[in-house]
């Protein structure tokens, strides 16, 4: 008789089973649920490109605002065209030419994945286009640098070139299988959503660019000042929004190590910003609302190569010290006098060196045991800084020497630099044939 009356349980758990494996899955071998989520992480990140052209274009001057915000969203299109021809077989393909990049036929204009579904349960389409909008940000930030003072027509070639010689390879080695820094110790450098692919490259790479082609007319003697604030404001917190994606969604899960990076990310932004308010205010007597901006991305930056590694509390010692030190690297910019626009080099570049360097110090416990395990025996915290520290000094040489041939080469064919008259005139009317604010004053 107990059997009998636990007959009809049974077969409700099992159905709910049934109905659950059915709601998690589209019966192709999708599972629904994570593949919801990284297409909310691809739109996510997508939306960090129209938040850094309001960021960027309102800390210009107003004859600038468009071209300035014209450097991201052309991105949009160059590099996404770029990424499905070549840029994901270079980035995610096996090795070729000893491993510089890699390559897969299948790949080249992503012909070969029509039906490919991968190992954690999402068409091999998502993952590409997830890994695409890093494509697109990443030679994004390097135009904060030297906003106001290139060629149009020279930018778009720049980053096409960077993004073939600079990116996918650095890509390859840090997120590919097979990339060498991916395998490199215990466990491979830790990078999990871009510290050193994204701002590490972006940030040193930006700095090359703006000693090579020089200060803006008249810095630092006058005094150039931001045209919108409030648009700065905005970009802001859009970046911050999109970051959810950036780092969460690199998780390429939905569970987790979802929930704990994204906690990373949320806590590390919020310690920069205040961190970043409390030194301004002590330095300079007054907390802006830039300082405050400045803040969250010195924060999301650092944590962005930690955040699937550490707990809030490492998170939060992340985001406050990122501040400190970009605020540092900011003031000895001012006192030294070459023309990082933007901070782009200030924020990222220092920023990025920040958190692959200290994440080190406050990697889970678990994380570590499992280093030990891969190891063979034991692994260190200090083994793992020193993989940290190869990877990242790798990453500062290749991009500032690469960034450095691209310019001088494209230099020959495509001046670089824009001419006196034409800043003078504003690059708005100049390159685009428009004016941001309509009938007001360019200057």
């Amino acid at each position: 008789m107990k059997m009998k009356k636990k007959k009809p349980l049974l077969t409700v758990l099992l159905l709910l089973i049934s109905m659950s494996s059915i709601l998690a899955s589209d019966g192709n071998g999708v599972d629904t649920g994570t593949t919801a989520w990284m297409l909310t992480s691809t739109a996510l990140v997508l939306l960090m490109i129209p938040g850094l052209a309001m960021f960027y274009g309102g800390l210009v001057r107003t004859k600038n605002v468009m071209g300035t915000i014209m450097h991201s969203f052309a991105a949009m299109g160059i590099m996404s065209v770029l990424w499905i021809a070549v840029g994901y077989a270079m980035s995610f393909g096996s090795n070729v030419l000893g491993g510089w990049f890699g390559w897969n036929n299948d790949y080249f204009f992503l012909k070969g994945i029509d039906t490919n579904i991968m190992e954690a349960g999402i068409p091999e389409y998502v993952f590409s286009m997830f890994q695409g909008k890093f494509a697109i940000i990443t030679p994004a930030l390097i135009a904060g640098a030297f906003a106001e003072r290139v060629r149009f027509k020279a930018y778009a070639f720049f980053i096409a070139i960077w993004g073939l010689l600079v990116y996918n390879p650095l890509c390859h080695w840090v997120w590919a299988s097979d990339g060498f820094l991916f395998n490199m110790g215990a466990k491979g450098a830790i990078d999990f959503a871009g510290g050193t692919v994204v701002h590490i490259s972006s940030g040193v790479s930006a700095l090359v660019i703006a000693l090579f082609i020089g200060s803006r007319r008249g810095y630092p003697k006058i005094n150039i000042r931001p045209n919108n604030l409030v648009i700065t404001m905005l970009g802001a917190g859009l970046l911050w929004v999109g970051w959810f994606g950036f780092n969460a969604g690199s998780s390429i899960s939905s569970g987790l190590s979802t929930a704990q990076a994204l906690t990373a990310t949320q806590v590390a932004g919020a310690a920069g910003a205040l961190t970043w308010m409390i030194i301004e205010g002590y330095h300079q007597g007054k907390s802006s609302a830039l300082g405050f901006a400045s803040g969250i991305l010195a924060g999301l930056v650092a944590v962005t190569p930690a955040a699937g590694v550490v707990q809030p509390i490492g998170a939060l010692a992340l985001g406050a010290i990122a501040a400190i030190i970009c605020y540092m690297a900011i003031m000895i910019k001012n006192k030294l006098g070459y023309d990082d626009s933007l901070d782009a080099f200030g924020i990222h570049g220092v920023g990025g060196i920040t958190g692959a360097l200290l994440l080190t110090f406050f990697i889970r416990k678990s994380w570590m045991e499992e280093a030990a395990v891969a190891a063979g025996g034991s692994w260190s915290v200090w083994q793992q800084l020193g993989v940290q520290t190869v990877a990242v000094l790798i990453a500062i040489v290749y991009a500032a020497v690469m960034t450095l041939i691209i310019l001088f080469v494209l230099n020959k064919f495509i001046k670089f630099r824009s001419s006196a008259d034409d800043e003078m005139q504003g690059l708005d009317s100049v390159y685009h044939g428009e004016r941001g604010y309509g009938m007001l004053n360019p200057n």
